[in-house]
């Protein structure tokens, strides 16, 4: 195969000028658009998108497959929902600084500061509660767009955020709630496939809960809720659950 180059390190080749070789590679596709960017053609995506596919509904839990899976058939959403954040000042500011939600940009111990019922606490309980962690969220690598790239690079570090307001844990049922809601906010494929088909690793029980209680909730919320992405939440830590739930449209967790 051929080997990309970066913009940032462009090689010229026998008798080509650098800007000849930026034009030629440009014409190719072959930029690497941001760290970690593998360029793809329409039919590798097509490929990618059934196997990871495949591989998402055998295992719900193979978060690498579920997040090329995102990548891969996202080219509606992710520019609608950077459409969306450009027109809310919010969310433009948030495109403009793209804060990232990790480890290494939380402050830890002030959030386990903070009083019961805020955003931070309630976001760090539900982190320790649940053993996992924003360092887990992959980076991007399939989406052809740095911009867009961001913007779903944010949909997965605000996921443990919409877990946090719907009240929901990580387990199957938790994950298929959540999903739900998501799948009406973001319209991303992904979502939709792990709700429509995330409840056939669940109980009977599980699933008449689901049914006649869970998913009716979370299909109003998602309607009714302003866009989740429009919400700087690094600077809403010591805001109240009940009150930025009230503020997004999220309705009370039944």
């Amino acid at each position: 195969g051929r080997t990309c180059v970066s913009r940032s390190e462009p090689r010229a080749r026998d008798g080509h000028s650098e800007e000849e070789e930026e034009e030629e590679e440009a014409e190719e596709g072959c930029y690497q658009l941001y760290p970690g960017h593998i360029p793809t053609s329409p039919l590798q995506k097509a490929l990618l998108a059934a196997g990871s596919a495949v591989m998402a509904l055998y295992d719900p839990y193979r978060h690498d497959m579920v997040a090329v899976l995102g990548e891969t058939t996202g080219c509606l959403a992710l520019p609608n929902l950077r459409d969306k954040m450009k027109h809310h000042p919010e969310g433009y500011r948030i495109l403009q600084e793209r804060p990232r939600i990790r480890l290494s940009t939380l402050d830890m111990t002030r959030l386990r500061g903070l009083p019961d019922g805020t955003l931070g606490r309630e976001y760090v309980r539900f982190l320790e509660d649940n053993k996992v962690s924003p360092d887990t969220r992959m980076p991007p690598k399939f989406v052809d767009d740095e911009e867009l790239a961001y913007v779903i690079q944010r949909y997965r570090e605000v996921h443990d955020m919409m877990h946090t307001l719907l009240g929901m844990p990580t387990n199957m049922l938790g994950e298929v709630v959540v999903k739900w809601f998501e799948a009406v906010q973001t319209g991303l494929p992904m979502c939709v496939l792990g709700a429509a088909f995330g409840p056939i690793h669940l109980s009977a029980r599980k699933l008449q809960v689901l049914a006649t209680e869970l998913i009716p909730w979370a299909i109003r919320s998602g309607l009714n809720a302003s866009c989740i992405l429009n919400v700087y939440y690094e600077q809403r830590w010591e805001q109240s659950v009940e009150s930025l739930r009230e503020e997004i449209g999220i309705f009370p967790p039944p």
